[in-house]
């Protein structure tokens, strides 16, 4: 089988990798695997920026009988977007601009308006609901996680994602305090949006336009009318609205998408594709975008329309095609990824403009065909398309042209709606603005207990906003959360919401609702985080209230794997993690002091946390210590201690009595060990794995050899007998204890 790339030579001796032509004939008979290889190999030429080989592979693999599904045309479109994004010098907007006329910090992160009915993500950022529910968005603008109603497939249902999105309470409450008006008027909107969602396009027009003779400069109103005449089949109107609003928010790619449905909805399928494609070169995450051009490329794609609609007529239109044979395989010449730009051809690319891209509309002929009776038929719509500057071959250091010079005018809208045209440079007459004056917030309208936490009735510190919408600290909901998987407040089952929510653990802080304290409330944030800091320092003492839990001895360089449960273990374990010690102590039960005065100290070293907020505790024995005093704290208990360290031995000749010693237990303790069932030395090495090697310096650390605490962590010793050599502060005691222990159980071993 030939292989999907040959190595050409590139001028100045180097070597690239180009893409294979592919014959044009081919049966509609292929074997499956055939077919699924060029649509893998098309896949990997568009991933290496080869656009034009791409385009043959995939249309290969269409006439090959391959099923046209536009969701594995996903990395073709992300190539286009590419291509068509260095080819007019735009860059991605990955975050919303800073002066896009939105309400400061209330504004939201996808349509850059005024934040309305605020939804938290898991991820901590917050969108207005309708940018959330009109499925806009797979991913946060802002870290690119994904949203949780988008689905792995493609863009979430209408059902899913009004199910999936809580009103965040606070800040929704902090919306309707602070900008009542544009509340209000947000409200209106989210009517307007119902009514086009349920097909009522005539009320939703009436509504739009009585609502615009109120507030005429309301951009997102006229987004609304858009769309309620496109409804409606008046496509010029809808253009003429959509225009205005790209006259003052040209990098807004949600009206690039909505021009781009006009303009599709009318039939003009290469322009609609132009004005998709600038959506995506400004917005690449904008779902409903990509899935359009995925379609339009899957349709054009097809073996009927490769074979009709694209003609050479069409083709050698164009002043850079010109003279050159035409086939569909042959519509990209060459397409460039960005390490293949010479510098010639990267200082000819533009800065972004300011000038929105104008589609079809605003090209004589297309209007004129919009405002005609008769729509355009699908062989000049395919003409179009294949004669678009995006899949022509300009010469080299060329940019894309513009077809006429109304492409260079500007528009500024008229008092009665309509729009006329402006001449570049000259100053619009009126300015039109996103629901919002921008402006801080009178400090009389500036409430700490808005900020207050409902659990412990302080500042939010570190604010979590659960899938319901409520707000808490997140320790404060950590500690609720140890108790039951329910909200709170609510009491909704935070478990069947979002089981990731519960078992990963990874609360997220909510950005807005942090940014708000950190600018509002300076002083009281910074004696909130004085007293937070000082908890900390008091959990992080490491001989004075040290954590204690009571199970089961855990010994020195042993694993002690632990399955936590308890609600107070819980909270232990965590603030262990979070105030970073990792550290906490091991006693076993007393039944007159609550736990015995010799423990070790357990080195935390991983945690997974379960579904249902149990977790699995990795940890390993470090340091022994004496209990000195017993204390309470919230629920577990915990101890002032001391540290045990062996006695060093300075005397020669009790050095080598010692090493005698040791060399004896230690080979007793082998001999015990290899003579165990199968059964039993598996299990042990399984659970404590093997015995540590002999060591040379036996008073190199403070607990002595680890082979000692190995042996006597698997011996089936009373843990009484095991407590009172873990106290033991001689290495020489504690050997002996080691040898008359092995000496009993050899005996039975014999027997």
């Amino acid at each position: 089988m030939s292989s999907p790339a040959v190595a050409r030579s590139a001028p100045g001796g180097s070597r690239e990798m180009a893409p294979r032509r592919w014959a044009v004939g081919g049966g509609s008979g292929d074997r499956p695997e055939r077919q699924e290889l060029l649509l893998r190999r098309g896949e990997l030429l568009a991933l290496g920026g080869h656009l034009k080989g791409a385009l043959e592979a995939y249309s290969a693999a269409l006439r090959r009988g391959a099923p046209g599904r536009p969701e594995r045309l996903g990395t073709l479109v992300d190539c286009l977007v590419l291509n068509y994004r260095l080819r007019h010098g735009l860059r991605c907007s990955a975050a919303p601009d800073a002066d896009a006329g939105a309400a400061g910090l209330l504004s939201c992160l996808g349509c850059r308006g005024f934040l309305s009915e605020p939804v938290t993500v898991p991820c901590g950022h917050s969108y207005c609901r309708r940018c959330l529910r009109r499925e806009l968005r797979a991913h946060c603008r802002l870290c690119r996680a994904r949203l949780p109603a988008a689905d792995a497939e493609g863009p979430p249902s209408p059902a899913a994602a009004a199910s999936g999105f809580r009103t965040s309470v606070v800040l929704n409450h902090l919306a309707e305090k602070w900008f009542p008006g544009l509340r209000e008027r947000a409200r209106a909107a989210g009517r307007l949006g119902e009514l086009l969602q349920q097909g009522r396009y005539r009320e939703a027009l009436a509504a739009a336009c009585e609502a615009l003779r109120a507030e005429p400069c309301d951009l997102t109103l006229k987004i609304y009318r858009a769309e309620s005449y496109a409804g409606l089949q008046e496509f010029k109107a809808a253009m003429e609205d959509l225009n205005a609003v790209l006259s003052q928010l040209p990098n807004w790619p949600e009206v690039y998408f909505r021009k781009g449905k006009v303009l599709h909805d009318a039939g003009f399928l290469g322009d609609a594709l132009q004005l998709f494609l600038q959506c995506l070169a400004l917005d690449e995450d904008f779902a409903p975008a990509k899935l359009e051009v995925e379609k339009i490329l899957c349709d054009l794609l097809s073996p009927e329309n490769v074979k009709e609609g694209l003609k050479e007529s069409s083709w050698s239109s164009l002043p850079s095609a010109k003279n050159k044979a035409f086939g569909f395989p042959s519509v990209m010449e060459e397409s460039h990824s960005p390490s293949e730009l010479s510098p010639e051809q990267n200082e000819a690319v533009p800065e972004a403009t300011s000038e929105p891209v104008k589609g079809g509309l605003n090209r004589a002929q297309s209007a004129q065909a919009i405002n005609s009776t008769e729509m355009p038929a699908r062989e000049d719509c395919l003409k179009r398309v294949s004669s678009e500057p995006f899949l022509s071959v300009p010469e080299k250091g060329a940019l894309l042209k513009r077809k006429l010079s109304l492409l260079e005018q500007d528009v500024i809208v008229n008092e009665d709606g309509r729009n006329k045209l402006k001449k570049q440079g000259e100053p619009p007459s009126d300015v039109c603005t996103l629901s919002f004056v921008c402006g801080d917030i009178p400090e009389e309208l500036i409430d700490v207990s808005d900020f207050e936490c409902s659990l412990c009735m302080r500042l939010f510190f570190e604010p979590v906003t659960t899938p319901c919408g409520h707000s808490f600290c997140k320790n404060c909901l950590e500690r609720c959360l140890d108790h039951t998987p329910y909200c709170p407040l609510c009491k909704e089952s935070l478990k069947e919401v979002n089981i990731c929510y519960l078992a990963d653990r990874r609360f997220c802080v909510t950005q807005l609702l942090e940014e708000l304290i950190v600018k509002y409330l300076p002083d009281e944030l910074s004696e909130r985080k004085k007293i937070y800091d000082e908890e900390t320092a008091e959990l992080s003492h490491l001989t004075k209230n040290v954590p204690i839990f009571v199970c089961t001895m855990a010994y020195p360089t042993v694993p002690c794997p632990l399955h936590v449960f308890e609600p107070r273990y819980r909270l232990m374990i965590r603030r262990s993690i979070q105030t970073g010690t990792k550290q906490f102590g091991m006693c076993v039960s007393d039944t007159q002091n609550s736990f015995a005065d010799y423990g070790c100290m357990l080195q935390i070293r991983n945690v997974h946390f379960l579904p249902d907020g149990r977790s699995v505790v990795d940890t390993v024995g470090g340091k022994r210590f004496r209990v000195l005093k017993r204390g309470m704290k919230d629920g577990y208990c915990t101890a002032d201690i001391e540290y045990l360290e062996d006695i060093e031995v300075e005397n020669e000749d009790e050095i080598k009595n010692l090493r005698e010693l040791h060399n004896l237990v230690y080979s007793q303790a082998c001999s015990w060990f290899q003579n165990l069932r199968d059964r039993f030395r598996s299990q042990i090495l399984q659970h404590f794995g093997s015995m540590p090697e002999r060591e040379e310096d036996l008073q190199a650390t403070p607990n002595g050899p680890a082979w000692c605490w190995w042996l006597l962590a698997v011996l089936p010793v009373d843990p009484r007998y095991q407590l009172s050599v873990l106290s033991m502060k001689s290495l020489k005691e504690r050997l002996t204890k080691i040898q008359h222990i092995l000496t009993y159980f050899s005996r039975d071993q014999s027997k």
